[in-house]
């Protein structure tokens, strides 16, 4: 079934019902293990109320949880219950239903995404970001700004994830606010930049692609440890996250036939740098 999660708390709950499950005990057996309700577990598995510590580390060992995994899931309590003031400040501008990407992006093992009209966020230039931001008429552009370029602090880590883009040529034409050279040879010049690094792959999925059709946009996130695999599509009135065997499997499968039908990296960097050369010119003429 399809999972919605909007917080870490939500995150932690579906962790701890599947680590319940794979371990062979009822709600009722937990709920007896924490001196508390059958109903309080529920509470807690379905991320409407918080956990303590204590109780998650009770969890753990009727699971026979321990080592890495089980430190993962305290870490992920851990910040459930002792980070509120994460989204305080120029954060709280970051919507709710994106915050669970973004809590577990610097996590992931892997990272494909597939974008057919924009930039995604990790990729744009700050050029791109506040002409953005400003044509959607945002009163809070600053704190706009610096939330995404925190998060491109995920390419600095010392395992960042893989993170392999593939971006329709559509977005190479199209500009926030319309034509905007300038912008976009910024933008072109910093993914160039970008495409440099060991674990950033970018390819571009050509109009002439032999595709008999092409998705919406979505993210498949895959982890090193018991976090769940899931897939992030995002809407206009906010952010779905899948993380059901089979609906991961049909995201994956969609991702595969586009990367079979986008250019390979080489080809997509001498193409970032043909319309690189196009917004200069256009520019100087």
């Amino acid at each position: 079934m399809a999972s919605t999660v909007t917080s870490r708390r939500k995150q932690l709950g579906n962790e701890l019902r599947h680590a319940r499950i794979a371990a062979g005990y009822t709600q009722q057996q937990v709920a007896d293990i924490l001196g508390c309700t059958q109903g309080k577990v529920n509470k807690i598995e379905s991320g409407s109320v918080g956990v303590k510590l204590g109780d998650v580390r009770s969890m753990l060992d009727a699971y026979d949880i321990a080592g890495e995994e089980a430190e993962t899931l305290l870490e992920l309590a851990r910040a459930a219950a002792g980070r509120r003031g994460q989204w305080s400040g120029y954060r709280s501008v970051v919507p709710h239903w994106f915050r669970t990407f973004t809590d577990l992006e610097p996590a992931a093992a892997e990272i494909l995404t597939w974008h057919g009209e924009r930039i995604p966020g990790p990729l744009q230039s700050e050029h791109y970001m506040l002409k953005q931001f400003t044509e959607f008429g945002a009163t809070d552009v600053t704190a706009l700004v610096r939330n995404r370029l925190d998060r491109k602090t995920v390419f600095e880590q010392q395992h960042p994830p893989y993170y392999r883009f593939i971006l329709s040529e559509a977005a190479l034409h199209r500009a926030p606010g319309g034509h905007a050279p300038a912008v976009m040879l910024d933008q072109l010049e910093h993914m160039l930049e970008l495409d440099e690094r060991d674990r950033v792959y970018v390819h571009v999925l050509p109009f002439d692609a032999k595709l008999a059709a092409v998705p919406n946009d979505f993210t498949v996130m895959r982890f090193p440890d018991r976090t769940r695999d899931f897939v992030y599509i995002e809407h206009s009135a906010g952010g779905v996250y899948l993380d059901d065997v089979k609906d991961f499997q049909i995201f994956v499968d969609a991702w595969d036939r586009l990367r079979g039908a986008a250019l390979e990296r080489q080809e997509s960097r001498q193409l970032l740098k043909h319309f690189a050369q196009r917004y200069r010119e256009s520019l100087e003429s």
